[in-house]
């Protein structure tokens, strides 16, 4: 298995109404600075993904955020970031962000962390263009109500070898996959 260095977590840019999705985004955060893993991610400081980055940071991760000009432009960037890339579009940010990652993690999130999950999964099988561990939790969680469209990602999932889980899974299994970094 290629070592992984650099995930990329798409979530929400609200933490939820559920307590469980902030604290496994800060747990999985955590485990990614255990892992060395450096965090590729929108660049928000609000959410899940500003516990995501948040955690990474506070452990003294990488954090590579992703943003558009106009929403750093409306104050929503982490400025404490590792690095910071401004894109002029939320396309090129999604190409980045690919461009970058070893592999993707799904959190809790809304439509745009929809768009993201099934626009890296549409590269990735059309491009087939990285040899990477796509991780999708908690779908169900991203299109609520859209039982259809979840039935569709779930089909296109199973043809593409990509594992669908639960966030505490995800967690686990970077835990797992990943062994910690050694001094």
């Amino acid at each position: 298995m290629t070592r992984i260095s650099s995930l990329c977590v798409f979530c929400g840019s609200k933490t939820g109404d559920d307590p469980a999705f902030e604290a496994a985004a800060r747990r999985f955060g955590e485990l990614m600075v255990e892992r060395g893993v450096r965090l590729v991610f929108g660049g928000g400081r609000i959410g899940l993904m500003g516990v995501v980055a948040d955690a990474v940071l506070g452990g003294g991760g990488e954090a590579v955020g992703v943003i558009p000009e106009f929403l750093k432009d409306l104050e929503v960037g982490n400025d404490e970031v590792t690095e910071q890339i401004v894109t002029a579009s939320m396309h090129e940010r999604k190409n980045r962000m690919f461009e970058l990652s070893d592999g993707f993690v799904v959190l809790p999130g809304g439509l745009g962390t929809l768009d993201e999950t099934l626009q890296t999964l549409l590269t990735t099988l059309d491009a087939q263009a990285k040899d990477t561990r796509r991780a999708f939790a908690d779908q169900k969680l991203l299109v609520d109500n859209l039982t259809g469209g979840v039935r569709i990602v779930r089909e296109k999932v199973d043809e593409t070898n990509v594992r669908v889980s639960s966030v505490a899974q995800e967690v686990e299994a970077l835990r797992l996959a990943i062994p910690p970094r050694t001094s």
